[in-house]
């Protein structure tokens, strides 16, 4: 086997040890606390105590699936709104220069994001939660226990959506009733664990 191709099979079989067993559904939601946001405030999972549901989106700003739901992301927020018993935080834990946290204030910016979009450079949020694709949706009910991993729905094309995964699991959630897919395949670009993050550093 040459230099090259050695040191490709040790990167890959590295970013598979980085990443954590999927989440189980029922297990209990990772804590969280301080990770900055865009809006220059910080965000911990004790902020959403008063909501029913709370819905953890892993984005990023490079990702052209990510890009491709940022309007139904925001759509969604607006769908529950702040004063709903429904929770949103959207967490990016890529650190690329164009996915670290000046990026992501100008995404916010420009899009107008009404919901926290958190930076956790350590990657421990994402390696908790067992995610490996942007975005990933994690859907928690009152008990703080996950309900829903997966998709936001079945198309990256709107137009062609005809199942809303993540739609159905919050209502089901807030009806304290289990959603009928509990996990669907996230469709988007792998998470880049870096080899720091792994380790704790």
């Amino acid at each position: 086997m040459s230099r090259f191709a050695s040191a490709a099979f040790a990167a890959a079989v590295f970013a598979i040890a980085a990443q954590a067993a999927p989440m189980k559904i029922g297990s209990k939601a990772p804590e969280f606390s301080g990770l900055e946001t865009a809006d220059g405030k910080s965000a911990s999972l004790a902020d959403f105590k008063d909501k029913d549901v709370l819905v953890i989106c892993i984005t990023c700003n490079h990702c052209p699936v990510a890009k491709a739901y940022q309007d139904r992301i925001i759509q969604f927020a607006k769908k529950y709104g702040e004063d709903s018993k429904v929770g949103l935080v959207a967490i990016n834990v890529n650190n690329m220069e164009e996915d670290r946290l000046p990026k992501m204030k100008e995404v916010a910016k420009e899009k107008g994001f009404t919901f926290p979009y958190a930076y956790d450079p350590t990657q421990k949020i994402a390696r908790q939660l067992g995610a490996t694709r942007t975005p990933e949706f994690f859907v928690f009910d009152k008990e703080r226990k996950l309900v829903y991993t997966g998709a936001l729905d079945d198309s990256m094309n709107p137009g062609k959506v005809t199942k809303h995964y993540l739609v159905d699991a919050v209502e089901a959630a807030l009806k304290g009733e289990a959603p009928k897919a509990q996990t669907t395949r996230p469709e988007g670009c792998p998470i880049q664990f870096d080899r720091r993050s792994a380790s704790g550093q």
